[in-house]
Parts: C-alpha cells; structure tokens; sequence
C-alpha cells in the first residue's frame, strides 16, 4: 500500500482542486493536491514538500480528515487528506493544467479522481 497526503486548501467557504495534466496518470481528472510520502517523513512535512512543489505556495497544515484506500488497477493507495490553509504566497499550476476553487456542496459536479472521490464525498460533495 502506498501512502500518499493530500491538502483540502480552504478559503473563503471553498476548497481548492488540481486538475492533472495532459501526459500524466488520470489526465484531465481533478485531484486535492499532495503527493507520495518519502522514506522517513511525517505526512506534514510531506505535504508541505509536496504543496510548494506543486502550487508554488506554503501552507499550514490543520487537522487529519478520515483517510480513504483506493485500489487501482495497478496499485493500492491509502489517501490521507488535512484540512489546509494558504500561508504563503499563493497557488500557482506548476505541475497541473488548472487549479479551481468549488464550495465542498459542488465537488459531486467536478470530475474527481477515483481516489479522490472518496475524500469529496466526506467533504459533502
């Protein structure tokens, strides 16, 4: 199972999704931002590598949200969301086609990757 974090950014009542380039795994699809976790870092320290590498922002890193497991086809992933906010600068699409802001009611009307439909649907989207 690999560990992978991702950051629910919210910021005036509303939660920032990614969507994935063309050329990489799910393209097209839209994610909450984050990444895989590396050998010897806490899921914090992850995320906000992961965050600056991806939006070119930093970010405060609040509460763990329930985490979801996804398998794919190739692969089985244990997604653990935290509830973020901005500190830093703000998102850029560094590494995505797009970037979006959707109040959480919306996301069932955002084409979410399979994994990330699970954290969604717990953000009441």
């Amino acid at each position: 199972m690999i560990e992978v974090v991702c950051a629910v950014i919210r910021r005036e009542g509303k939660v920032l999704v990614c969507q994935r380039a063309a050329g990489t795994h799910l393209a097209g699809l839209w994610e909450f931002p984050g990444g895989k976790m590396e050998e010897g870092e806490s899921a914090e320290e992850a995320l906000r590598r992961e965050i600056w590498e991806e939006l070119g922002c930093g970010i405060v890193v609040g509460d763990a949200l329930e985490a979801v497991e996804h398998e794919y086809p190739e692969l089985r992933i244990r997604l653990r969301p935290y509830w973020c906010e901005v500190g830093e600068g703000e998102p850029v699409a560094l590494e995505h086609a797009a970037l979006r802001w959707v109040a959480a009611g919306e996301l069932g009307g955002v084409e979410l990757a399979p994994a990330d439909v699970g954290v969604g649907q717990k953000l009441g989207g």
